[in-house]
């Protein structure tokens, strides 16, 4: 344990401290600190684990090695390296941001709070990290990891997504942030939140700030921070279309731009209950977990027909199942499409 006289050091000065030695130095973003790279990374681990998040940015950057080449690109190229990352919106977002960087800052990620949170999926947090890692500017940052730490030593109860939570947390890492050193210490305190004031079982005789941190003196570490209010997550059901032509295609359509998995190519959704004689169930059904709901999916094939499927006029197409798993596909559906392609591949050597 450490010695009580670690309490009379400054916060970020212990944080720091800890961080030279045991904090995270290697990860593909902080190899190369351009703002670019640094917003693309921080869009991507918003709600996602960092070890998730490597091989997807490691992929994003070789085909996308510049903000110019990201604007340029279809987003349906955009939407296929996000495929399985989730939370689509962000890549929709980055997308955007990216083409509004190319026609009104010369191509360039703006270096100013203000203009940041101006452009599409970059709020105060994600702005002010963009400034502290890339520019190494001070500006307090306030993510999930953050959050926790801070309410935890500073004792501060309550849900975080309340506006009275949220305003005491921000004014603590206001206090907190040291005048230099920003990029440093924002790495440090969000590596403290993720490796060591982990949401369940914190390693809390690890921590460099465990000698004041109020949730461990007064044994409240496992009722802060505050939970978010139960919510009755709801359950809907929905069946799928599966239509090849008979060249063995597959019929998919574009979701719309916004809602549920949007602008992503996806099976025909045929509402709750097939509706045509000739529909059989013809794969097992998946369970698929959102924020609020869950997904009951279940696939039926149609009877083979020429034209690919309309579902409320969306944009529709046939694809090879190779070129579909190639594509910007939900979850789910690329699990099906790989079962169907993984069928053809041991019909065609049981037949050879």
């Amino acid at each position: 344990m450490q010695d009580h006289t670690t309490a009379h050091r400054p916060f970020a000065e212990r944080l720091l401290a800890w961080w030279r030695h045991h904090g995270r130095h290697d990860l593909p973003w902080q190899t190369e600190r351009t703002p670019y790279r640094v917003w693309v990374s921080e869009i991507m681990l918003q709600q996602t684990r960092v070890a998730t998040v490597i091989d997807y940015f490691q992929r994003f950057m070789t085909r996308f090695p510049s903000l110019a080449d990201l604007a340029r690109a279809p987003l349906d190229d955009v939407l296929a390296l996000w495929s399985g990352l989730g939370y689509y919106a962000r890549a929709r977002n980055l997308h955007r941001a990216a083409i509004q960087c190319l026609e009104e800052h010369d191509g360039q990620l703006p270096a100013s709070a203000r203009a940041l949170r101006a452009l599409p999926g970059i709020g105060a947090s994600t702005a002010n990290a963009i400034l502290a890692q890339a520019h190494d500017q001070r500006a307090p940052i306030l993510d999930g990891n953050v959050k926790r730490v801070l309410a935890r030593h500073a004792g501060i109860a309550g849900w975080p997504g309340k506006a009275a939570v949220s305003a005491r947390l921000w004014a603590e890492a206001d206090t907190r942030t040291p005048p230099d050193r920003a990029a440093d210490y924002t790495q440090a305190i969000m590596d403290l939140g993720a490796t060591v004031c982990s949401a369940r079982k914190p390693a809390c005789m690890l921590c460099p700030v465990q000698a004041d941190c109020r949730a461990r003196i007064e044994g409240r570490i496992g009722e802060l921070p505050g939970k978010k209010p139960a919510r009755t997550r709801r359950h809907r059901a929905s069946t799928w279309l599966i239509q090849r032509d008979q060249a063995g295609r597959i019929a998919l359509v574009r979701r719309p731009p916004s809602g549920i998995w949007g602008g992503l190519w996806c099976l025909p959704e045929v509402g709750d209950q097939p509706d045509q004689a000739d529909q059989t169930e013809c794969l097992a059904p998946i369970e698929h977990e959102f924020t609020h709901f869950r997904l009951h999916m279940r696939f039926v094939a149609a009877a083979e027909e020429k034209t690919v499927p309309m579902v409320d006029d969306a944009p529709a197409r046939w694809f090879e199942l190779n070129e579909a798993l190639q594509a910007g596909l939900p979850r789910p559906i690329r699990q099906v499409i790989e079962t169907l392609a993984d069928r053809m591949q041991t019909d065609s050597r049981t037949q050879s």
